[in-house]
């Protein structure tokens, strides 16, 4: 046993007079009301030190790094193509973007770009290897938040309920797809994490920060989870000084400079946060838009990404009730809060959200380490319950613990939920990575091909253009990404203008109604290639152009999910021997024109 698993459990053990005299110490001046305190664990409960619980969080998340495709154009478009532009001056640019809604925070990022730059100034790599390295960046920022969540959940709730989080946490899909994924949304889900892990260890300065951080610089609707850190501070320990000056200042830390950053980018005063809370909230067009899906949506989204651990999660409050009234115990609470408090970020989101017609899978990202804790949370619960009636049949000896009975159902809700949850893993790399792997063909082509440096080439999507990684996976700034006309009738994202102030530029093609502009297309007749999806199906605006072989040959094709003639079960869990069966793909090519000679 290493040092600081033996100081773990010796914390975990120590006697509840020592821990009682001690909290209350610590908070007499905020004359906190007396809870009871967590049930002593098993004697010989096996569970990961911090270091092993980072060291594997850690790998996951660089797994994810490098094998995680981009699900939701929203990223590629908001995020790696401006910042794109604040590295190397070219890229697309969305009306969110425009200073005329200035929707979007330039300061967010020039956070994530930081390192990316230094990492181009001194070693100028392939712009591919930066897109993986900030990639790399996010997965370390996740593991350090999830290893801090994870210990305060064994100190909180304890080390039985940490050990099936933390599992939970490192085989879900879920947390697979957003813990590297360059969006608001993930990033709030790290500083809600921490905040909660705050939270619990009654750190209520650091709690208010990362609120502050993940709903300022990140996605200001993250603020909701917030209000249960302020209920506790306010109303049930009346620290209401402490949270005034704490709120202040972090305002006054994030806040202005995000202002000031962001107000000399666009040339105009601009507060993003409030911009996006006008547009999608205050009476703006936002929610009427976009993604309209009905009540089930996130509750199919919610199990494929985390199948069995997303039911446990949903039970949590059933179970807790049935805890309360059916489990003998003086403990009815966690070390620091009741159940219901602890939980309570997870379903004042779920509530919120659940009802919003705009629904997109990256809403629920800030919550989904909370999703691991509450399925976690049930697992106990049924074990306890279980040895309850156990224990009405067979009289149990004096001393016996649940665990020494029950750990079975740990077993085997661990090996389920972990084997569903790389399954999906699997499946999303083997049905949805074509686009990655053809723009990774493409960075490469001008060596193979020996096509000259300055040589310009344009790079054109169709009816897949949603579907396009970025402008890191170019090989350089003479290649230009392009959209031609197909079925798609909105918005599409623009080069930014050429020039010092191009952050300033007004476009008139621009708007936030989602309206087409017929002026963003490019002439396809100047395409040098195409990417293009072939699965069937073939209109005037989408024809299959791997077909047209007087005009177009195939560089490299990779085969590509053809969700339509797939079944829904077999298409989102790999199941070796049986999905192939039941599962249909198409094609998706990278083709070079055969009219148009490179220069």
């Amino acid at each position: 046993m290493t040092k600081s698993q033996l100081s773990f459990r010796l914390r975990q053990n120590a006697p509840q007079q020592t821990r009682r005299e001690s909290r209350e110490k610590s908070h007499k001046k905020a004359q906190k009301p007396q809870v009871t305190k967590v049930e002593s664990t098993s004697p010989g409960l096996i569970f990961p030190a911090g270091d092993t619980a980072f060291k594997s969080l850690l790998s996951a998340r660089f797994c994810a790094a490098i094998w995680s495709h981009i699900s939701d154009c929203d990223e590629t478009f908001n995020y790696w193509e401006p910042m794109h532009y604040l590295i190397f001056g070219k890229g697309l640019q969305t009306w969110e973007y425009s200073p005329e809604f200035g929707l979007r925070s330039y300061f967010y990022l020039m956070v994530h770009a930081a390192p990316a730059w230094i990492y181009q100034k001194l070693l100028q790599p392939n712009p591919l290897l930066m897109f993986y390295f900030i990639r790399c960046i996010l997965g370390l920022i996740c593991a350090i938040s999830e290893v801090y969540f994870y210990k305060s959940v064994c100190r909180e709730f304890g080390v039985h309920i940490g050990r099936i989080c933390l599992a939970f946490q490192l085989f879900s899909a879920g947390m697979f797809i957003s813990s590297t994924a360059f969006l608001p949304s993930s990033f709030a889900m790290y500083t809600t994490a921490a905040a909660c892990a705050a939270w619990w260890q009654q750190k209520f300065a650091l709690a208010i920060f990362f609120t502050a951080l993940g709903s300022i610089l990140g996605w200001p609707f993250a603020s909701l989870l917030g209000l249960p850190i302020a209920y506790d501070m306010l109303v049930r320990r009346k620290l209401y000084l402490d949270f005034a000056a704490w709120s202040a200042l972090c305002a006054l830390v994030i806040l202005v400079p995000m202002i000031i950053i962001d107000s000399m980018l666009f040339g105009k005063l601009i507060i993003a946060p409030l911009n996006i809370v006008k547009y999608n909230v205050l009476g703006g067009a936002g929610p009427s838009l976009y993604g309209k899906e009905p009540f089930s949506f996130y509750l199919f989204n919610g199990f494929v990404n985390f199948n069995f651990v997303w039911v446990f999660a949903l039970l949590s409050p059933l179970a807790i009730m049935l805890h309360y009234f059916f489990v003998p115990t003086k403990n009815k609470c966690t070390f620091y809060l009741p159940y219901g408090l602890s939980l309570s970020p997870l379903y004042l989101w779920l509530a919120v959200f659940m009802l919003q017609e705009h629904k997109e899978e990256r809403f629920l990202f800030p919550v989904y380490p909370l999703i691991c804790l509450s399925g976690a949370i049930t697992v106990d619960i049924v074990q306890k319950l279980y040895f309850r009636l156990l224990n009405l049949f067979q009289k149990m000896p004096h001393g016996t613990h649940y665990l020494d009975k029950t750990v079975f159902i740990m077993f085997i809700s661990i090996i389920i939920t972990s084997w569903l949850g790389i399954s999906r893993v699997f499946s999303l790399y083997r049905n949805y990575h074509a686009p990655f792997d053809l723009m990774m063909e493409l960075n490469r082509y001008p060596v193979d091909a020996n096509i000259p440096e300055r040589a310009q080439i344009n790079v054109c999507f169709g009816k897949e253009w949603h579907r396009y990684p970025s402008s890191f996976f170019l090989p350089n700034n003479n290649w230009n990404i392009r959209f031609i006309k197909s079925e798609f009738d909105g918005m599409l994202p623009a080069p930014y203008a050429e020039g010092e102030n191009a952050t300033t530029t007004i476009h008139k093609y621009f708007n936030d109604l989602n309206k087409e502009s017929p002026e963003l297309y490019f002439d396809i007749n100047k395409c040098h290639f195409i990417l293009d999806s072939d699965l069937g199906q073939e209109t005037t605006l989408e024809p299959n152009y791997a077909n047209q072989k007087d005009r177009w040959k195939v560089v490299k094709s990779y085969k590509f999910l053809n969700a339509e003639k797939s079944h829904r079960f077999f298409r989102a869990f790999l199941i070796v021997f049986m999905s192939d069966k039941y599962i249909t793909f198409g094609n998706f090519s990278l083709l070079q024109s055969t009219r148009l000679k490179i220069k």
